[in-house]
Parts: structure tokens; sequence; C-alpha cells
């Protein structure tokens, strides 16, 4: 009986590969982010609003939920809506030397 071949190019178990390249993020995973970033803000004025409403009885905090819970959806879709600034690439020129002038004295002939 013959043993099985092992492919020399079979994945490699262990840690995620590293980055090497300095490249954006796709715009899938951006999106993804943004609204991940909306839906816990979102989410956190239902909290709030409850919170609100479980202590009416002591009326400034219960106004301290309302008044927090008023700007999230504000913020939340100025967060959800930002993307990320775009890097600033640095460009590469080419530097040309300077030269030095000659330093000796040329002769001049008048005709």
């Amino acid at each position: 009986m013959s043993e099985p071949r092992v492919s020399r190019h079979a994945p490699v178990e262990g840690p995620d590969p590293v980055l090497i390249t300095e490249a954006a993020p796709s715009y899938e995973d951006q999106f993804a982010a943004r609204k991940r970033k909306y839906m816990l803000m979102m989410g956190m004025r239902i909290p709030c609003l409850v919170l609100a409403g479980v202590f009416y009885h002591t009326w400034w905090l219960a106004l301290a939920f309302v008044l927090l819970s008023v700007p999230l959806p504000w913020m939340a879709v100025l967060i959800a809506n930002d993307r990320p600034p775009r890097k600033a690439e640095k460009v590469s020129r080419y530097q040309q030397e300077a030269r030095a002038i000659e330093a000796r004295e040329h002769r001049v002939i008048d005709g």
C-alpha cells in the first residue's frame, strides 16, 4: 500500500496572518462597523427612556435620563454616516541632486 500524499501547500493552523500592507478596510467592513455603532447607540436610547420611567418620582434623575436620550438618534446618525478620513499619501518624487558650480576661473577669449 502506498502512503497518502501530503501537500506542501496545506493550510497552516495557527494565528491569523499579519497584515503587511496599509490598505484601508473594505467598504463592506467599514459599513458593518458603522451599522454596529448605530445599533449600539440607538439601543442605548431604550434603556434611558425606561430608566426615566422607573425614576419618575425623582424628577431630576428622570429628566437627566430623558435629556440623555434626546441627542442619541442625532449622534447615532452622524457617527454612522461618517466614513474614516483618507490617509495622507506621501508622494514619492525624484529629487535631483544640486550640482555645485565650478570654482576655477575660465579663460575668456576676446575676438
